[in-house]
């Protein structure tokens, strides 16, 4: 086992930046008047699960149908890219906000909006270049700041304001485009064999 903080601090950004509960603190908001109640420890534990779950699954299921890591990853910085577009121009391209308040803590909680395809594939993109045990330290690191976030939503939104919130989103959003652009160029090398 190898901790190199430099790679759970890269990993812990990205995915940070990718799920992007700060952003999404006004639909959190939305769905807590819905339902009425969010149950925030709910959430964050199955998000947490669906993604270390598929941190260790994910490349089985491409072995599977004959997809290696390495092009997974440079697709994944795709993604990556339009989700950086869509944070940093303020458009959307990507996210489903659909509400149900009945499963509110799964649905669209803790997936599509914590765990949906950017977040998913953007572990797979990782565990192309990190080490699976950073990655996991980041995710844990993840699902504790979604858990705070959510518990204090309304007076994250009270203090920071939507002004703040939109700014955020837009650093965030130029990191999370430096670094599609770094993992497509490390990945496109690496299926190239160029050294």
């Amino acid at each position: 086992m190898e901790l190199d903080p430099k790679e759970i601090f890269t990993a812990f950004m990205v995915l940070f930046a990718v799920i992007d509960v700060i952003g999404n603190i006004p639909i959190v908001i939305d769905l807590r008047k819905k339902a009425g109640h969010i149950q925030s420890e709910k959430a964050s534990i199955i998000a947490g699960i669906i993604l270390i779950v598929f941190l260790f699954l994910g490349k089985s299921i491409l072995n599977l149908i004959g997809i290696d890591v390495n092009s997974f990853a440079v697709a994944g910085a795709f993604i990556l890219f339009f989700i950086a577009l869509e944070m940093i121009l303020g458009i959307t391209l990507y996210k489903q906000e659909e509400h149900d308040s009945m499963t509110t803590a799964v649905f669209p909680l803790a997936f599509p909006l914590i765990a949906g395809p950017g977040s998913l594939t953007t572990l797979l993109s990782l565990r192309a270049e990190f080490r699976i045990e950073n990655i996991i330290i980041a995710v844990i690191m993840n699902v504790i700041i979604i858990f705070v976030v959510l518990k204090t939503s309304v007076r994250i939104e009270r203090f920071i304001g939507q002004n703040g919130i939109n700014i955020i989103r837009k650093v965030f959003g130029v990191v999370l485009l430096a670094i599609a652009v770094k993992l497509f160029v490390h990945n496109i090398k690496a299926l190239f064999d160029v050294v």
